[in-house]
């Protein structure tokens, strides 16, 4: 599901001449609002429902260099869901579907007067049905990975 179109912003450029790895995630972090509003909670949807969602992990993948004024395309896929989370899958590519970067990252629903996590709102959780989801073994090739170094040759 498309989230979020932006382009590389020259403050986001480093003296290597491309996007500055921290800029990755603050696009991902812009995609995770665009998702928020998708699903009601905008503004005025967190005020009436006194309802967020917090980031609790992330695992961002580097897989293309990107420059000032480059077109980013940033979509979403659900992985897993329960009542009160979202693992979710965020590809971002650029105008000719280049691959650029993913971010797997696991959202938690909080109460905001308790600050507490609280499974979704209704109205919330009926938007999360409307994602497009992958399967188990449908996921995306990058989705669930972990960091590690290969095992020694002997």
């Amino acid at each position: 599901m498309a989230l979020l179109e932006t382009r590389v912003d020259p403050q986001w450029v480093d003296y290597n001449g491309h996007m500055n790895d921290a800029e990755y995630a603050r696009a991902f972090s812009l995609a995770v609002e665009a998702l928020m509003d998708r699903l009601g909670l905008d503004e005025s949807g967190r005020a009436r429902h006194g309802y967020t969602l917090y980031t609790l992990e992330t695992h961002l993948c580097y897989r293309r260099e990107a420059h000032e004024g480059q077109a980013l395309h940033l979509e979403v896929t659900l992985l897993e869901r329960d009542a009160k989370r979202l693992h979710v899958f965020f590809e971002m590519q650029d105008d000719e579907h280049n691959l650029l970067a993913t971010s797997e990252q696991m959202l938690m629903g909080i109460d905001s007067q308790a600050g507490r996590p609280a499974p979704f709102p209704a109205e919330v959780d009926e938007a999360v049905e409307t994602l497009p989801r992958a399967e188990p073994d449908t996921w995306p090739e990058l989705a669930g990975r972990r960091i590690g170094l290969p095992p020694a040759k002997r």
